[in-house]
């Protein structure tokens, strides 16, 4: 197994780095390797946020609990919701109605009879948008 790989490591070397004549250029080749595979290694950490994760028995749980406070916010978030959600128009109400149904934008683009799949991006965009202002969102 060990011969196999080595055969294998000098076969790519030979295909790879054909270039390199001496021994002497081996060394520094191999440093400029090892260099990007460790870079290539840690841009995969960052990416996936390795780095920053904490072990899933120290993270802390969260509280589900509905303390009555967070009943009331709750409830003051479902009623602004729904006061703006019918001073939405009628594209964006079914809009959102197709949303909660589950169904994609290329869906909703067919359900609603439009062209292209852009518009129904921007009609999303602006949809939101205007349910935010209509619920004085302090978030906006």
């Amino acid at each position: 197994m060990a011969e196999d790989l080595t055969q294998e490591t000098l076969l790519l070397l030979h295909e790879k780095y054909g270039h390199v004549n001496r021994i002497e250029e081996l060394v520094p080749l191999g440093i400029r390797i090892l260099r990007f595979k460790a870079l290539a290694a840690w841009r995969k950490s960052r990416r996936r946020g390795e780095e920053s994760s904490i072990p899933v028995e120290e993270a802390p749980l969260p509280d589900f609990s509905m303390n009555p406070g967070r009943v009331a916010e709750r409830r003051e978030m479902l009623d602004r919701m729904k006061l703006a959600f019918h001073q939405l128009g009628r594209r964006c109400r079914e809009l959102f109605a197709y949303k909660l149904e589950g169904l994609g934008f290329p869906e909703i683009r067919q359900r609603m009879n439009v062209s292209s799949l852009n518009t129904v991006y921007t009609w999303d965009h602006r949809c939101r948008e205007r349910l935010r202002e209509l619920m004085g969102a302090p978030w906006a």
